[in-house]
């Protein structure tokens, strides 16, 4: 962890909040904490900064939170074709620390039904990794994640309300493809990542209808969550020149 999460109504009226989860125990047993320490810590969904440690026992760890820095506000949003649970498991810690704001997990031709009954499309499990991702890369803002089991009438219902002023990019496997040259003039980006066969002719030309530009970083057919942290890595790199 390298910052502490603290969620808002743990902090008491008198501005100390006491933890006895694993953030405790990686206070107390990883960075060796004693009371007068200060720690990086922040709120979820809310500012950051740092806690002085004011105690330290077997079972908890009392600080006193000082947060006043704005966080990293998330800067791109994710349209993900639902990969196989085991994939998404790994992919939520990422997707928080990489600055994702909006995931929708959407459902494809080739995405197996089964994927959407998975542990790791339950609110609780995806809260807990999502802030494993958050603590990890020092942010505070939680990503929105949501789960839509029907592909045509998400896009032509709901995907321009959700992503109304976004620059569209549509990630598909094939002859390697420059990024869109919009994508250099700033705003946020929504990222279209589909399965790991690749989104059929019907889903690309539904997208692209919709202002979706397609490119790609070449033929190679890639796991989703490499994808995901490669396609991520170079629009982040690309939008910063």
């Amino acid at each position: 962890m390298n910052r502490i999460l603290i969620e808002p109504e743990e902090i008491r009226e008198d501005g100390t909040a006491t933890l006895t989860d694993a953030r405790a125990v990686h206070i107390r047993e990883v960075l060796g904490a004693r009371p007068g320490e200060v720690l990086r810590t922040g709120t979820v969904n809310g500012l950051a900064g740092w806690s002085r440690v004011v105690e330290v026992s077997e079972v908890a760890v009392t600080l006193k939170p000082c947060h006043e820095e704005t966080a990293p506000e998330p800067w791109l949003d994710l349209l993900l074709a639902a990969p196989r649970p085991k994939v998404l498991k790994r992919l939520w810690p990422q997707l928080a620390a990489l600055g994702v704001g909006r995931i929708v997990v959407l459902n494809a031709f080739r995405v197996e039904k089964c994927y959407f009954s998975s542990q790791w499309l339950e609110s609780a499990q995806v809260r807990a990794l999502l802030l494993e991702g958050l603590c990890q890369a020092g942010l505070t803002r939680l990503p929105e994640v949501l789960v839509r089991m029907r592909f045509k009438p998400f896009v032509e219902d709901e995907l321009d309300t959700l992503f109304s002023t976004s620059i569209r990019l549509l990630a598909h496997p094939g002859p390697r493809t420059a990024l869109p040259a919009e994508a250099a003039w700033g705003g946020r980006p929504c990222l279209a990542v589909g399965p790991e066969g690749g989104w059929t002719a019907y889903e690309r030309r539904l997208l692209t209808e919709r202002g979706f530009e397609c490119f790609s970083l070449g033929p190679r057919t890639l796991r989703t969550d490499t994808a995901c942290v490669s396609l991520i890595a170079v629009l982040g790199y690309l939008m910063e020149q």
